[in-house]
């Protein structure tokens, strides 16, 4: 590895503004963004995917094999990641940071502790909810309703058992629970806020219970923005690290995308779009979750511009969307991989809905065979849609050169011209069907009583106009994680509405989807030795 400051040299960043942890990581101060205003923007490429399934399809990796061919190239890129979570780096996922020789490093400390983000958010998540309790016992001035607080504490971990908890004091009773640190609305502010003014606002606009009365009450009112703050004073500045070929790479918040909004920090991609001539991103899960929210959600309110969107997908995930044994997955079988094909033309589909190139990654293993590749190539073909295959998880740089030549190619012909999917004057019960039967390809939509109760009171306080989150497995298009493919005719049942006011969308929650994961049978904690 280089020393970080070498990387930011490279990306002619002053040591002034490096703020370093240890010699291989770095935060950018703020003050830099100050310099590089004016510049022109690179070429922003999102990296996307089909429905993921047990073997991981390499998206991630495939954003650092790309950076890295491209840079192989003498092309000056960066890719901006998200940071990974406690929860699946001792989960069944194991980390976040790309895998074979397409991986960023320094490995241990960015799938742990990394320069203390997540930490940040927990803190100042957890101590405004301390505080509502705080106020409740000395007094409650604001009249808040117990039954009707609707924020919840963070921990960045998977424990079920504190989904759902009872805070059980003398003058403070309710039912309440945690959800995971990557879900909370703390986190999807930081990943959205311009700067620290805006930071403030947006802290301040968190709707955290309703009166007695059934009015909002607001984190301002409860007097403990400035203490948030000042546990979040560095959590907008971006981390430097470098890629296993040493090219740059900024990794910074995390939030998922079944759960919460799926993207990097709007100031990080912001950063990378001036420090490079290509940024390449990624958005989490498949183009039905992380995709759609880059789209409809972060680009929207950042004024971001898509230049290209890659869809990675992989024989074996193609075959296992065709219902193939595990066991076999391995083995060639065309007929599997003709069933399972199904789902890649649906993500295609999807985006193609934005009005932005789109392109097909095969990210190839050993087990591949020509004929179940070719047959991917004649597919996507059908769509008129460039396929190119990338080896970087073996090979690094030079099994994506051609990859990345592809991308330029593409980059070099295609105009972009993004378009959100939907309208935000719409109301929010359409902007939901709206997502769900064009993007997941359901028939109908149900809305549940609780939801529809939200929903009112969304209306009603004036949040109808803004954009939608849906929480929902990503295993599948449908709320239901074992149906694969690309099924039709099929119903998602809306259970719940959450107005994140302070992030400034609604989470609409489909299906049996939790906030707070559980560790899996068989965790990668224990390969920690």
């Amino acid at each position: 590895m280089k020393n970080i400051l070498k990387i930011a040299d490279e990306l002619n960043i002053p040591e002034d503004y490096i703020e370093c942890y240890g010699k291989y990581k770095a935060k950018i101060n703020e003050d830099f963004f100050n310099i590089v205003t004016d510049k022109k923007n690179g070429k922003l490429i999102l990296m996307t995917s089909i429905n993921p399934t047990p073997f991981g399809e390499g998206k991630t990796t495939q954003s650092i094999g790309l950076t890295m061919g491209l840079n192989k190239l003498g092309k000056k890129s960066i890719v901006v990641l998200r940071e990974p979570s406690l929860g699946p780096v001792f989960g069944i996922k194991g980390g976040a940071i790309g895998g074979g020789k397409a991986t960023v490093e320094p490995q241990e400390d960015i799938n742990l502790h990394f320069t203390g983000d997540f930490h940040a958010i927990t803190s100042a998540n957890n101590l405004l909810c301390a505080v509502i309790d705080n106020h409740i016992f000395n007094g409650n001035k604001l009249n808040i309703d117990q039954n009707n607080i609707v924020i919840k504490r963070a921990i960045d971990m998977n424990d079920r058992s504190l989904r759902d908890i009872t805070i059980n004091g003398s003058k403070v009773s309710y039912n309440t629970g945690f959800e995971i640190t990557a879900a909370c609305e703390i986190m999807a502010i930081c990943c959205l806020a311009n700067d620290k003014e805006n930071l403030r606002e947006m802290l301040g606009n968190i709707l955290v219970a309703y009166d007695i009365n059934g009015r909002p009450v607001y984190a301002k009112q409860l007097e403990v923005v400035g203490a948030m703050m000042a546990l979040l004073k560095d959590v907008l500045k971006p981390n430097l690290v470098q890629t296993a070929e040493e090219t740059p790479c900024i990794v910074h918040l995390g939030p998922f995308a079944n759960i919460a909004h799926g993207c990097n920090s709007v100031v990080a991609t912001k950063l990378g779009l001036k420090l490079a001539d290509y940024c390449i991103v990624e958005a989490g899960f498949g183009s039905d979750l992380g995709a759609e929210k880059f789209m409809d959600i972060k680009c929207r309110k950042a004024k971001l511009r898509p230049d290209l969107s890659i869809i990675v997908a992989t024989v074996k995930a193609l075959k296992y969307n065709g219902y193939m044994p595990i066991e076999d997955i391995t083995k060639k079988n065309m007929d599997y991989l003709k069933k399972g094909i199904v789902n890649l033309g649906k993500h295609i589909e999807n985006m193609k809905k934005y009005n932005i190139p789109v392109m097909v990654c095969i990210n190839r293993f050993d087990t591949d065979d020509d004929e179940e590749i070719e047959y991917i190539r004649e597919y996507a073909s059908k769509y008129d849609v460039p396929v190119e295959i990338s080896e970087a998880f073996s090979k690094g740089s030079e099994g994506s050169v051609d990859f990345a030549e592809k991308v330029v190619e593409i980059l070099g012909i295609k105009e972009a011209n993004y378009t959100p999917l939907y309208d935000l004057n719409l109301t929010i019960e359409q902007k939901i069907e709206k997502i769900c039967k064009e993007i997941y390809g359901a028939k109908e939509v149900t809305f549940l009583d609780k939801a529809k109760d939200n929903i009112i009171k969304a209306n009603e306080f004036g949040y109808n106009n803004l954009p939608i989150c849906i929480a929902k497995t990503p295993s599948s298009l449908t709320d239901d994680a074992k149906i694969l493919g690309r099924p039709e005719n099929f119903n998602i049942t809306i259970r719940n509405i959450k107005i994140n006011a302070g992030a400034g969308f609604i989470v609409a929650y489909a299906g049996n989807i939790m906030t707070l994961p559980g560790l899996g049978k068989s965790s990668k904690y224990k390969d920690f030795r």
